[in-house]
């Protein structure tokens, strides 16, 4: 392997992600005898190479991070091999590109006024915008009272996944906190694989496997998912506990910008509660 090659962090990073899928498969998993006895978890590489169709010293260079070109019916061959689900097939995919993002990756993450006036207009919904780096770049006045007041935060304080992992409170304030700490964390895997070697990416993550212990520990395990509806609920420091149904959205004219959106349900009269600690801000 080339020194330009062991330097490139999407090269890496697919081996990696590839060694981690391939550890937690048993042979009887993808229907093939086990055999004798192993010395590591998981399917050997010479499995995985019989299941996609591919040569043993091909997929070995791939998970050695080699500069080869894998087209795209044989990463569809590996994704079955490896029984991918739908949000690994994406990256997966995303790794495998021969060439980095659009040069629009790295443009200026600029929120438009209409996009703000939505937020404004969602009313007891809080709601806000990431950016590409999981900083909160545009918010509502009822996120400001759900989540602390933006405009008060540093900008790595604003950063979503550093807030979850190195601000005491969250663990008390996010009901299931490691539930949803994990599960942040395979997103933002998702997400940085869009944006292989971004020096700021890099430089986050690097001070999280420094702070966080669990981050740390998650971060190994190579686990990738999409944007997820679902439910939350936050023991607010006032209000008590509040229950959301929770949505997230990409923003069309600028697909590096997500926007999440807290819908207040009728349990433990949260939207009641929301309109209070509302009327409290603006006296």
């Amino acid at each position: 392997m080339t020194i330009r090659e062991q330097e490139n962090p999407r090269l890496q990073e697919l081996g990696d992600f590839l060694r981690t899928r391939r550890a937690r498969l048993a042979p009887e998993d993808v229907g093939l005898p086990r055999g004798g006895r192993r010395r590591a978890p998981g399917l050997r590489r010479v499995e995985v190479a019989q299941l996609a169709g591919v040569s043993v010293d091909w997929y070995t260079w791939l998970e050695q991070g080699r500069s080869i070109t894998a087209s795209t019916q044989v990463l569809e061959s590996i994704v079955q091999a490896l029984r991918l689900n739908v949000s690994e097939r994406e990256h997966l995919f995303f790794l495998a590109h021969q060439q980095p993002p659009p040069e629009r990756a790295w443009e200026l993450e600029i929120v438009s006024p209409t996009l703000q006036n939505f937020l404004d207009h969602q009313g007891l919904s809080p709601a806000f915008v990431l950016g590409r780096h999981w900083d909160v770049v545009a918010w509502n006045a009822a996120a400001s009272i759900l989540f602390g007041d933006y405009n008060q935060l540093t900008s790595r304080e604003r950063n979503s996944i550093w807030r979850m992992f190195t601000t005491p409170g969250h663990r008390h304030f996010l009901v299931d906190w490691e539930e949803h700490a994990r599960r942040m964390v395979a997103q933002f895997r998702a997400s940085c694989g869009r944006y292989p070697g971004d020096p700021r990416l890099t430089e986050l993550i690097h001070d999280l496997m420094l702070c966080s212990p669990e981050f740390r520990a998650w971060w190994s395990d190579h686990e990738v998912l999409g944007p997820l509806e679902g439910h939350k609920t936050f023991n607010h420091p006032q209000a008590g506990y509040l229950h959301f149904e929770h949505l997230t959205f990409q923003v069309f004219d600028a697909p590096d910008l997500n926007v999440n959106v807290y819908t207040p349900v009728d349990e433990g009269d949260t939207p009641t509660k929301i309109s209070q600690l509302l009327s409290e801000k603006s006296r």
